[in-house]
């Protein structure tokens, strides 16, 4: 018998993409309903700072629109689209749901279990893609690539670059930081070797790769990490105990002159304190992928220092994420077909 599939991608993952993994993986057992959302050309609904929908996190789409479209199908393959109680309730058949991204927070997981809905992601979708951002994110603000271009553009040939007292230092003779040793962090750390650079590990639940350890990766205590980093690398997960990590106090234990580079979530870091920390000279400089109002607000200071480079959360924006994004859902779907245990369970 035919399973329909219901998709709900969006301008990034696009559902067409989706349908060609799944009808590679599952041939002419199922059939596939699609639409597509704004995201990004509209922006996410966030309820890190306030509550939306309950249970949920970050979201696009509504709800209704969400429930009509699914129908009876009893697999959604989703990106972005909530998925709440009150939903499932009303669709007692849908059976998995197969989100294309690193955590589910556009589902209700709790709820999902309750009902014995499986639910599934794709962890390490996005690692490639935000592991070689980061690389790119230290060197354009440790080397001042960032602020050269923006001299260029605007007429400006600035020579003082080459002062002294306004050059940074080169990777190769730092120590770096990598807080989370994730499917993320643990790429960025493969990377990183090939600098040259001493690189410091703080994760309380992962230990270190026998090739790491190898060549001289060190895990260590968070405030060993910022005591000893040159440059601090954020890569954990948004939990109760990271929310919010780098604040005042994390800051003054870093070294003053001191980089912060965060490409992972924004809720980790406390965007007022590294503010002041780059006002104050405490840390020389920051790059900043993510934040905790998104867009951020035209008043911010951040788009003001002269000490930070800024980027519109991009890191995982790559054709290959969406492509291994797909691939995973797919599998999730065969297996669940074929009355296999799923792979990655939320």
């Amino acid at each position: 018998m035919t399973k329909d599939i219901a998709i709900i991608g969006d301008q990034f993952m696009l559902s067409d993409i989706f349908e060609k993994a799944i009808l590679e993986a599952c041939g002419d057992r199922v059939q596939c309903r699609k639409l597509d959302f704004g995201w990004p050309d509209e922006p996410i609904e966030q309820g890190y700072t306030e509550p939306r929908i309950e249970g949920l996190r970050e979201y696009q789409g509504d709800p209704e629109v969400v429930i009509e479209h699914i129908g009876d199908a009893p697999v959604l393959v989703t990106h972005h689209a909530p998925v709440s109680a009150a939903m499932m309730d009303r669709m007692p058949q849908l059976r998995l749901i197969a989100v294309a991204r690193g955590g589910p927070v556009n589902v209700d997981i709790s709820a999902a279990r309750e009902r014995g809905i499986t639910v599934v992601n794709t962890p390490g979708r996005n690692a490639s893609a935000v592991a070689e951002f980061t690389i790119g994110a230290m060197i354009a603000e440790i080397r001042n690539l960032s602020r050269g271009h923006e001299a260029m553009k605007a007429g400006n040939y600035r020579t003082d670059l080459y002062r002294a007292d306004v050059i940074g230092d080169e990777l190769c003779d730092m120590t770096v930081g990598v807080i989370g040793y994730g499917h993320i962090g643990s790429r960025v750390v493969s990377i990183l070797r090939a600098f040259g650079c001493r690189i410091l590990v703080s994760d309380p639940y992962v230990q270190l790769s026998v090739d790491d350890l190898k060549d001289g990766v060190e895990q260590v205590s968070l405030d060993t990490l910022l005591a000893q980093s040159d440059v601090v690398s954020l890569h954990p997960r948004v939990t109760e105990e990271t929310t919010g990590m780098m604040n005042a106090d994390a800051f003054a234990k870093m070294k003053r002159g001191a980089y912060v580079i965060n490409t992972a979530r924004g809720p980790l870091m406390d965007y007022d304190a590294v503010v002041e920390a780059l006002q104050s000279g405490h840390l020389r400089g920051a790059m900043l992928e993510t934040f905790a109002f998104e867009p951020v607000p035209e008043d911010s200071p951040l788009l003001t220092l002269p000490n930070v480079t800024l980027t519109p959360h991009i890191a995982g924006a790559s054709l290959r994420t969406v492509r291994v994004a797909a691939g995973k859902a797919a599998e999730e779907i065969r297996r669940w077909l074929d009355g296999e245990p799923p792979v990655n369970p939320s």
